[in-house]
Parts: structure tokens; C-alpha cells; sequence
């Protein structure tokens, strides 16, 4: 029988490489510090490229931020973003009006569509103690018929995501949790409304797998056509369908076939990414992702013209107060909170 895998390389400093329909896959994981009164490090920022801080020398980065680690005020077209925060939060502002604070594992999916301004800032909030961030960001394109939709933000709360736990021959579990899509039997939460995984035919699936020591499973084979990506996170050295998967590595496989996976003798973690590729052209510049150079111009032009409406928020990297709880305020003024 022909081996299931495709292909495989090493990941560097992300961003990693995707395949279609993903555009854009980092993982951030940051050592920050006790937080200060206004929610930023305890500790000199003396000697840091403030507005520009990426140096991956550093336990923690200010990224864009200039007081708070984040990302101001910024815009984005014609593709989607997913964010899984796994530790500490994140405050959201957007130009639709709408605001959340998320993290312990909430996943925020926005559709920019045709337009949106918002910042993802990293409040510390704790002054007794470190406030480590740890998150995983990808983008996902939209095709063609749906780059100029409403955008749009769904909140899939931890307590929501369904997770799967499934037990080898010799005791040892893996843990699936499903965050976008279809596997055994278990189904997650709905994504926005007019995202590319609210088609039924795109076959997206977004899933973290956790492997206890030495531990076993089969990923199920699903439809041809679709293409299939495992990021090996963490470990240092599982198995693929055989392959040897020393430290991070991509593994692309068939969709068509089942694949064996075996966890690192300390435990392993992957991440899933998969989708029916939309095989459109793609004209990307900075926070815009279109189909042609045309309507990357006119995405510019559009954004210098109406800033993809108000913002009403002030500050360009506003945070919450230090007590609020995990919200979401939407655009229509609905609240959510998790559990409640």
C-alpha cells in the first residue's frame, strides 16, 4: 500500500507554511512578567523596538503594542481569522463597535469580509504573578463569491468545543478537541455564518490532538481532494504513518487514508488543519488577501476613504478593566458570557 504521507519539512520561526484553504498559521508563546498598573510588563522596556518588537531572542515581545503587548488597531479584507487562546486573554475592539476579553482555551473566528478594523491586545492581569500567553492564529481564506460578505465574529467558548479522548491497547489516551468541523462522530460548534467552513462541500477541520506518552491512534480517512496538514508542536519524537517526526515538523497526508500516529515518549501535540482547497487565484498585500491586484488597489482605496467604518473605542489599543470576566459584546449589542 502507498504511504499517506505527501510531504513533510521542519517548521522554523513562524509563520509556518499552509496549504489551501489556510493562508497563515503562528503560534505565539510568551514568558511575560507580573502586569503593571496599566496592564502592561512589570519590567524596563529599555532597548526594545517599541511598535516593532519581534525579536525572537526574548521570552516575551511587545509585538506592535507600546504599553500593553498586542496588536492595535489594524485592518483586514477578504479572508477570515482564527484565534485559539490557550493561556491568558485577549481584549478585542472592533470598528463594528462590538469588544471581548477570551482566553483558557476560547477560540474567536472572525470573517473580515468586505472590511474591518480591530485590535487583539494582551492585557496582564495578574501583579502577583506572571501572565505567560500562549495562542495559536490562523487565517483562512474566503473564495471569491464571499470576500465582500458582512464581517462577522463568533465566540466558540472553551466550555463549547468538543473534545474526544480515546484510549490505545496498552492504557495510553490521546484527546481531541474539534474546533472547526467533523471527527468521530464529534462535531464542532458552528462557525460564522458565511465563513468558508459554513459550506458544507469545504470539509474544513481545525483540531489540536494530545498524546500521552507512546500513545497510539488513527486519524480517519475522510473525502479525496482535501488537503491535509499535521503540525507536530510539541515532542521530539512521534511517528506519522511510520515517518520519524523529530521536533516541529510539517506532515502533509492523504485525505483518502487512514493515518497511524504515535506520541513522543514525553507526549505529544499536533494540530490538524484541513479543507477542500478553493484553487483561487490569491493577490495578497499586508492585511488584505483578494483575488487580483485590481482589488487589492481598491481595497487600499477603500480603507484610506472609510476606514471599514467608525471606531468608537478611543484609544487605538484600548484593554478592559482588570476585573472584567471573558465577554463578548457583538455589533447588534448582544453580550455573551461564557456559561451564562
Amino acid at each position: 500500500m502507498a504511504t499517506p504521507i505527501l510531504g513533510a519539512q521542519h517548521l522554523g520561526a513562524p509563520p509556518w507554511p499552509t496549504l489551501d484553504p489556510f493562508l497563515f498559521c503562528v503560534h505565539h508563546l510568551d514568558l511575560y512578567p507580573h502586569g503593571n498598573a496599566a496592564m502592561g510588563p512589570d519590567a524596563p522596556l529599555t532597548g526594545r523596538r517599541l511598535g516593532m518588537d519581534f525579536d525572537p531572542s526574548n521570552d516575551w515581545k511587545m509585538y506592535h503594542g507600546r504599553q500593553v503587548p498586542g496588536f492595535p488597531r489594524h485592518p483586514h479584507r477578504g479572508f477570515e481569522t482564527i484565534t485559539l487562546m490557550r493561556r491568558g486573554f485577549i481584549d478585542h475592539s472592533d470598528s463594528l463597535g462590538a469588544k471581548a476579553r477570551f482566553g483558557q482555551g476560547d477560540v474567536q473566528w472572525m470573517t473580515a469580509g468586505r472590511g474591518i478594523e480591530h485590535c487583539e491586545m494582551f492585557p496582564l492581569l495578574h501583579q502577583d504573578q506572571d501572565n505567560p500567553a500562549e495562542l495559536f492564529q490562523l487565517w483562512i481564506n474566503l473564495p471569491a463569491s464571499h470576500k465582500m460578505v458582512d464581517p462577522h465574529f463568533t465566540m466558540l467558548w472553551s466550555e463549547t468545543i468538543p473534545t474526544w479522548t480515546h484510549t490505545d491497547a496498552e492504557g495510553r489516551t490521546t484527546e481531541l478537541s474539534v474546533l472547526a468541523g467533523t471527527l468521530a462522530g464529534v462535531t464542532a460548534p458552528p462557525p460564522p455564518p458565511d465563513s468558508y467552513a459554513s459550506q458544507h462541500d469545504s470539509h474544513v477541520g481545525i483540531l489540536t490532538i494530545r498524546l500521552s506518552p507512546g500513545a497510539t491512534w488513527t486519524l480517519p480517512a475522510t473525502v479525496p481532494g482535501v488537503n491535509r496538514a499535521l503540525y507536530h508542536v510539541t515532542g521530539s519524537s512521534a511517528f506519522v504513518a511510520g515517518l520519524g517526526v523529530d521536533g516541529r515538523m510539517l506532515v502533509q497526508v492523504r485525505s483518502d487514508a487512514d493515518v497511524a500516529i504515535q506520541g513522543s515518549p514525553e507526549g505529544s501535540e499536533f494540530l490538524l488543519l484541513q479543507g477542500k482547497p478553493i484553487g483561487e487565484p490569491v493577490a495578497h498585500h499586508g492585511p488584505f488577501v483578494m483575488n487580483t491586484r485590481a482589488e487589492l488597489e481598491q481595497a487600499f482605496h477603500d480603507y484610506r476613504a472609510t476606514r471599514f467604518g467608525s471606531w468608537p473605542h478611543g484609544a487605538d489599543d484600548p484593554v478592559h478593566g482588570r476585573e472584567a470576566g471573558r465577554f463578548a459584546v457583538h455589533a447588534d449589542g448582544r453580550r455573551e458570557e461564557p456559561g451564562v
